[in-house]
């Protein structure tokens, strides 16, 4: 092997190691909680728009769990379903990430050339981490401010559909 091949294979790997470590955080980064806030204001009453909120978050399996008068501030708990599609394609990620280092390696004679390729084979954890990490409950924390404007602090998808649905 000459030098001229032995630092292109080592720049590979090295670029194939960074690749690695990006999808090692990207598949930890899809089970993190995604808080946000939104403030709501309305000029009809406020007790209507509560009431419509809390239709809402009932229709979408959310129950209320803890009502806090002193505060002003309500809790609802739901369960978050993880996505079939985000686990088969973190899965795809997962495999083709994986494939990749087992062919550096493999280039690299670390091993059995087949050995190497079995690497692929565990491409199902990152799958299972987000399903297991995914599948959890959740909570929306609606207060009412002195200014009677309402704050809603929740899972930013649920956020998302909550204002298209009031708005």
């Amino acid at each position: 092997m000459t030098v001229l091949n032995t630092n292109i294979l080592i720049s590979t790997f090295v670029l194939t190691l960074l690749l690695m470590v990006g999808l090692l955080f990207f598949i930890k980064g899809s089970t993190k909680d995604r808080l946000e806030q939104i403030e709501l204001t309305t000029i009809d009453p406020v007790e209507a728009l509560l009431e419509k909120l809390q239709a809402h978050l009932q229709a979408r399996a959310y129950n209320l769990i803890k009502v806090e008068p002193e505060q002003r501030r309500l809790t609802f708990q739901g369960h978050v379903r993880p996505s079939w599609f985000m686990a088969i394609f973190l899965t795809l990620l997962a495999t083709v990430g994986l494939s990749c280092m087992g062919l550096v390696l493999a280039q690299l004679n670390f091993g059995n050339n087949l050995n190497v390729l079995f690497l692929s084979l565990l491409s199902p954890l990152a799958g299972l981490f987000y399903w297991r990490g995914s599948d959890r409950m959740e909570n929306v924390v609606i207060s009412v401010d002195p200014s009677q404007s309402i704050k809603i602090v929740g899972h930013r998808d649920e956020l998302n559909l909550l204002e298209k649905t009031i708005s």
